[in-house]
């Protein structure tokens, strides 16, 4: 497990375990790849992020993340593994989100893209991320770090 602070110096817990935090979380995040290219969705309000968000009644946190990745990119997922769990401890509340790794067979142009401004390919995620202003608070603590690794070491061809 790995324990570190977020963006807004939250206590983040990490883990590549089987679903360690809770085994039906209200929320999932997706790193998404299409044709070699890191696909991740312009938030209206945050910037630049994988697809994202929360469990809806009724309804799987795989579920909800292959309709999130449709809804914010137009995406159609070939392949979803999950990956993770992280826990993130505010003053008010903790927030349980299961990590995924997806492989998109298709993006199509939709009309809505709900709350974003709908795809964006990147060759490269930066270095620099953590003081980039074009991408989201979410981008921006070890999480994303330990989960690139993670799949760099144990997805990737």
């Amino acid at each position: 497990m790995k324990t570190f602070n977020d963006y807004y110096n939250n206590k983040v817990n990490l883990s590549f375990e089987d679903h360690p935090f809770d085994s039906s979380p209200k929320h999932v995040w997706v790193i998404c790849r299409y044709k070699g290219k890191w696909l991740l969705t312009k938030h209206l309000s945050r910037g630049l992020e994988f697809p994202g968000g929360k469990v809806e009644k009724n309804e799987t946190a795989d579920d909800a993340a292959l309709r999130e990745v449709n809804e914010e990119t137009g995406a159609k997922v070939d392949q979803l593994y999950y990956i993770g769990q992280y826990c993130v401890e505010s003053r008010y509340q903790s927030i349980v989100k299961n990590i995924y790794f997806a492989t998109i067979k298709e993006l199509t142009e939709q009309t809505s893209y709900f709350e974003t401004a709908g795809p964006v390919l990147l060759e490269e995620i930066p270095t620099n991320i953590k003081h980039n202003e074009t991408f989201s608070f979410i981008m921006k603590d070890d999480v994303l770090t330990y989960s690139l690794a993670y799949i760099k070491e144990r997805l990737s061809s």
